[in-house]
């Protein structure tokens, strides 16, 4: 092997390689690829076994593939609330890319270009790309050495789970490995072949070169008469040789890792962009409708799963982010929810391979799933929202709930809402004729919305209308309505229970009795909008009422109605959570706030199901800021808000759980807000939020601390219209 001398703006591919070696290299190239590609064959046809998916996922791909790809190349899901994680990962993907890019640019060049038009991997094209390389793969080496850094200095304590793995050190070792081997390759070849001056624009080859230089490193085998002679050179250690080395080593390593991404967690670099290219806009807000076939199942197998929710598992990177903000797992309940994803994908493998078949999910420690962990699930949907590659946990959730409920593995206390809702139409077991009574400390009439038309036909929902402290804010809002001069009505006992939450543990049939017997009474009645005091409820007429299909049911012996006309939300109703309407009100003048502000030092709470769920975080915000109060924001606000606790059939469940979510918030209000202390009132918009904070203010002890208030009592109380709300005037 000779010293090449290279004066050309350019250099030889596979320099130092014989023919014999190079044929070999090739024939393992092409080894490499059939294996790669049988892998993602067998990883895509797995999908075909699972149950089709509800919903259009692949309606308008072109658009799909468009966004997708700026999701995935700009990181945003990585940078959100993690500007590490975001730099490290953006880091490691741009370098991966250009390293793949500059890989590619070879192979055209070389068997596609160079054959017929001459090289154009020459002159200033081959200094730019050289440059470029050499930095972006550095890059892609910190981006590597960060992640390295968070996994094994710092232990970040998500990285660490049960389902953590050596496949997990081997992916980020054989990474490390390729960036680091292919630098040193370069350095070496730089060395060998005379440092030729345009190679300087490899920055970091050249510096390597030039430590080869300093400590004396012979070019080729010599002896001691040779000028170049060290005791490297004595002991057979030269650049020409650890070049060589190098390259194979290099290649042997590359051929592994692209022969294994389909096998291991690499996978998730092609699983998880098919993951976003697949996802639905109104995954966990609208939940997928069940057959009327009374023999469809759930979850009794692994195989009634869709196949976008195996893509779901495929896609996971374990990186633990829906983990971090779970509020069931920060208050030490028995859900992880990227554990579930997981243990589903795991059980998933060994069937596939002749593993004995489980009990999806039971009680007792003998399924894949337990009911306890489900229990837990408060369907926030913080773990979706922190999701980098578009998992859509509560679609497999809601399907472990269906499931348990089909068993009759519910709660003692679910079971008795249940009956509740079925007897008496609402959650408390309360009598229908009384729903209206919250009304009767109000100084005027309410109208009743199935006699008049109305302006707005305002859904007032269960704990406004039986719960003590949550009449209180139903008297406010009615109060703010009749101030407003605005024509509203209610359904007084023709109003029940929305059906939201119900669903979301799992009883879907009673789910669509509700909506069934809602849309029946509205078409009976004549409005403009639907306002809502629960965004539960806001958010299940917006986005679910209109997903039923009630004729697949007409013949059901469950419905109570002769279903006569579909209901469609598209132009037909329009939904409101109060606070919108309100705002709209505000804004045009129609509530008078130009008399004395409220002097109080407040901060807000974002409900999940007005807040993450339908993506409503200004108009509480804006009511506030009119009353004059002054808002001192939580450190976790808007998309990022704590769960009370409240949602997905947690406000009717007992729980061991230190902290309660609820005091963790509160604590959180009076301690990490920056007003601290001094923050006078707890602001919420959401009756479930209110019943869980007053709880937690008794249970946390914070009753002398802070007061827990609606945004409806503080612009009634602005707008002096206590009175008229049956209210009690604060003493001057």
């Amino acid at each position: 092997m000779n010293v090449l001398a290279q004066t050309e703006v350019t250099r030889e591919t596979y320099w130092g390689l014989s023919s014999t070696e190079y044929a070999l290299f090739y024939l393992l190239a092409t080894v490499t690829i059939l294996v790669f590609l049988y892998g993602v064959y067998r990883r895509f046809t797995r999908y075909t076994a699972g149950d089709d998916d509800p919903f259009a996922r692949l309606d308008d791909l072109g658009s799909r593939i468009v966004s997708s790809t700026k999701i995935v190349l700009s990181n945003e899901k990585q940078f959100d609330r993690d500007l590490y994680g975001g730099l490290m990962h953006a880091f490691i993907m741009w370098g991966f890319l250009t390293l793949l890019i500059a890989t590619t640019i070879l192979f055209v060049d070389g068997y596609f270009w160079e054959p017929f038009q001459g090289s154009f991997w020459v002159g200033d094209f081959y200094l730019a790309y050289q440059f470029m390389v050499d930095a972006m793969g550095l890059l892609f080496v910190v981006g590597i050495g960060m992640a390295m850094y968070r996994r094994y200095w710092v232990r970040n304590e998500r990285l660490w789970d049960r389902h953590t793995s050596s496949e997990d050190d081997i992916f980020i070792w054989t990474l490390f490995a390729l960036g680091v081997g292919g630098f040193l390759l370069e350095g070496l070849r730089i060395y060998a072949t005379g440092m030729p001056d345009h190679e300087i624009v490899s920055f970091v080859g050249w510096g390597l070169a030039l430590l080869f230089q300093t400590i004396g490193l012979p070019v080729v085998e010599g002896t001691a008469t040779d000028p170049n002679y060290t005791a490297l050179g004595v002991l057979g250690f030269n650049a020409e040789t650890f070049h060589w080395l190098a390259w194979w080593s290099h290649s042997l390593i590359a051929f592994f890792f692209i022969a294994w991404i389909p096998y291991a967690k690499p996978f998730h670099m092609l699983s998880s962009f098919a993951n976003v290219v697949t996802r639905d806009e109104k995954a966990g807000k609208r939940l997928p409708n069940v057959p009327a076939d009374l023999d469809a199942t759930n979850a009794e197998s692994i195989e009634d799963f869709t196949w976008k929710e195996m893509l779901d598992q495929d896609a996971c990177t374990k990186c633990g982010r829906c983990s971090s903000v779970c509020p069931a797992k920060a208050s030490d309940r028995p859900l992880d929810p990227r554990n579930v994803i997981l243990d589903l994908k795991k059980y998933r493998e060994q069937r596939a391979e002749g593993g004995e078949e489980q009990p999806i999910i039971a009680d007792g420690g003998t399924s894949v799933i337990d009911t306890e962990t489900m229990e837990s699930c408060m369907a926030c949907m913080a773990c979706m929202d922190a999701c980098p590659v578009e998992i859509e946990h509560l679609q497999s959730f809601t399907r472990l709930n269906r499931q348990m409920t089909d068993q009759g593995d519910i709660a003692p206390s679910m079971q008795d809402v249940f009956q509740n809702v079925m007897q008496d139409g609402n959650t408390f077991g309360d009598s229908p004729r009384s729903r209206g009574e919250w009304a009767d400390d109000l100084e005027f009439d309410v109208t009743d919305a199935r006699e008049e038309e109305v302006d707005y036909l305002w859904y007032v929902g269960d704990y406004p209308s039986y719960d003590d402290r949550n009449k209180k804010v139903a008297r406010s809002l009615a109060a703010i309505l009749q101030e407003a001069d605005v024509s509203f009505g209610i359904l007084f006992d023709d109003e029940k229970y929305d059906g939201n939450d119900i669903r979301r543990v799992g009883e879907e049939f009673l789910y669509i009795e509700l909506a069934g017997h809602h849309v029946e009474t509205w078409e009976d009645c004549e409005f403009d909008k639907i306002v809502c005091t629960d965004p539960h409820s806001y958010n299940t007429f917006k986005n679910e009422y209109p997903e039923v299909d009630f004729e697949e049911f007409a013949d059901d012996p469950m419905m109570p109605f002769d279903y006569e006309e579909q209901w469609n939300a598209d132009g037909e109703i329009d939904v409101y959570h109060w606070t919108q309407a309100v705002e709209e009100l505000v804004e045009e003048g129609k509530l008078d706030l130009s008399g004395t502000e409220l002097d109080y030092t407040v901060t807000y709470h974002d409900p999940c199901h007005l807040g993450r769920y339908n993506d409503e975080y200004e108009a509480p915000r804006e009511i506030i800021k009119a009353t004059g109060c002054e808002l001192d924001e939580m450190p976790r606000n808007r998309d990022d808000s704590f769960c009370c606790g409240g949602g997905g059939g947690g406000l009717w469940m007992d729980f061991e759980e230190e902290p309660k979510p609820s005091e963790e918030r509160l604590r959180e209000a009076l301690e990490d807000t920056d007003a601290g202390s001094s923050v006078e009132k707890f602001v919420v918009a959401c009756p479930m939020c209110m019943t869980m904070y007053e709880d937690g203010r008794k249970t946390g002890g914070f009753e002398d601390d802070i007061e827990v208030v609606d945004v409806a009592e503080l612009l009634v109380e602005a707008i002096d219209a206590q009175e008229k709300a049956g209210l009690e005037v604060a003493a001057e």
